[in-house]
């Protein structure tokens, strides 16, 4: 009977044991970003200075243990991996060694209890190559085209060697292999030795540190939410449905794009960003305007407002008739300067800043209009007279070039085709002037010169004898 008993409550507490297990595995992990895989490499000190007591115990023990219930809390994000790096574990300080740096867990699915594991058997000996571990990191994350790279430097010290961590990580967020790294100063600040290598967080206590742990995994995970504020002539956020750009503002890197949007309640939509780099952010009007370092505050809502004030330009015809200058691009540039900032053409209307522009359309004779002024949400029309058509014969091929005639002037515009005997040429309204010479004709008093006039939407025979 005690037998029976026994057995009974074995096989019950097995039962349990696989019920307690299968459920645990079948607990639902916390999203991610679901289209990164998201790699978190620890960069770990290991130097002699961490026997050094911290309030209950020492900093090595304190450390490890925090960072393994880091681990364990790292465990239940989907799509994510980790490594560990540790430097200053491998040969005593007297030694010196700044080559004293190893990848002790590379990049794997569910490695967390091996990490675990080496942090348990890690003996803190040498000195502290920070440079040097951050430089051997670059091949620790093997390539992929889908991930987010990040480092969390854990370290109770600054650069021991001669290297330049500040250039080695700048480098590498330039290359883009890794994102802006997180340092963690445990025992002291070291914000201004870390400053210029990424994003320091200060543990200069326990509680500092467990808390500095959960910042990180909460910059890493958590979103920011924001909203572009584009402002108009009077400062109210009611420009929008144009492309922003938002780069990262230490390595220029293209983080994202999108179209600027007026939620269903009439405001600026709200985007949820990486609150982790700062941001230049360029709105694609024309021209540009730029905002530049912009920082998210994790966990809080930031309104960033750019001004942005438009207003549009429509370039129409004189007549109601088919115009032949549909095709004909009309350079734009801002008024009194060189570069082009847009190609427009007749009846497609565009958006521009407020402010003036000059306009050269480039048809025969070039039309150039200055200082077009453009306002605050209003559509300024530009009017240019239809052309007309300059039929010109020739009996015999020739030389010739065409002029119009302005304050009497001759201003050339074009050269006549050498070889054609007959020419349809598209020109503005106006007077102009032909001087010509047939080919075989070797004498210069033969050139002939013929004046005529050109009328919108009419052709005009000009006839070279």
């Amino acid at each position: 009977m005690k037998t029976s008993k026994s057995i009974f409550y074995l096989i019950t507490a097995v039962l349990l044991f696989l019920s307690f297990n299968l459920s645990a595995q079948n607990k639902p992990k916390k999203n991610t970003e679901s289209h990164y895989l998201t790699r978190i490499l620890f960069i770990y000190d290991a130097s002699n200075s961490m026997w050094g007591d911290w309030q209950s115990d020492k900093k090595i023990n304190i450390a490890n243990r925090l960072l393994s219930r880091m681990i364990d809390s790292l465990a239940e994000y989907t799509n994510t991996e980790l490594a560990l790096r540790v430097f200053g574990h491998q040969k005593e300080y007297r030694f010196y060694d700044c080559s004293d740096t190893k990848l002790e867990v590379p990049f794997m699915p569910n490695n967390h209890l091996k990490i675990k594991q080496k942090l348990k058997a890690i003996y803190p000996r040498g000195t502290t190559p920070i440079a040097r571990s951050l430089e051997a990191a670059a091949k620790d994350f093997p390539p992929c085209q889908h991930c987010r790279n990040i480092i969390i430097l854990i370290t109770d010290g600054i650069e021991e060697c001669d290297g330049d961590p500040c250039a080695i990580s700048q480098e590498l967020q330039k290359k883009g292999i890794i994102l802006k790294p997180f340092i963690i100063g445990i025992g002291q600040n070291f914000k201004e030795a870390f400053d210029c290598v990424g994003t320091y967080i200060d543990a200069s206590t326990e509680e500092d540190f467990s808390n500095a742990l959960q910042i990180a995994i909460d910059h890493i995970f958590f979103s920011t939410s924001c909203q572009v504020n584009l402002l108009d002539i009077h400062n109210l956020p009611t420009e929008s449905n144009v492309n922003m750009t938002f780069y990262d503002s230490h390595t220029q890197k293209e983080l994202y794009n999108y179209i600027h949007t007026m939620n269903t309640r009439g405001v600026p939509d709200t985007l949820y960003l990486d609150p982790r780099p700062s941001y230049d952010i360029v709105v694609h009007t024309i021209p540009p305007v730029k905002a530049t370092n912009i920082k998210l505050v994790p966990g809080k809502h930031t309104v960033i407002p750019i001004d942005a004030p438009r207003g549009n330009l429509l370039i129409k015809t004189s007549s109601n008739k088919n115009t032949q200058y549909q095709k004909t691009p009309i350079i734009i540039r801002k008024a009194g300067q060189q570069e082009i900032l847009n190609v427009q053409y007749v009846e497609i209307p565009e958006t521009y800043l407020v402010g003036k522009y000059d306009l050269e359309m480039l048809c025969l004779p070039i039309l150039s209009i200055k200082n077009i002024e453009i306002n605050q949400s209003y559509t300024t029309q530009i009017k240019i007279p239809n052309p007309g058509i300059a039929v010109v014969q020739k009996h015999q091929p020739g030389y010739g070039s065409l002029y119009v005639l302005r304050n009497n002037k001759m201003e050339w515009i074009y050269n006549l085709r050498e070889d054609d005997t007959q020419e349809s040429i598209l020109l503005q309204p106006g007077t102009y002037k032909i001087v010509f010479r047939e080919k075989y004709e070797y004498q210069t008093i033969k050139s002939i010169t013929k004046t005529f006039i050109i009328r919108s939407d009419a052709n005009t025979s000009v006839d070279l004898k």
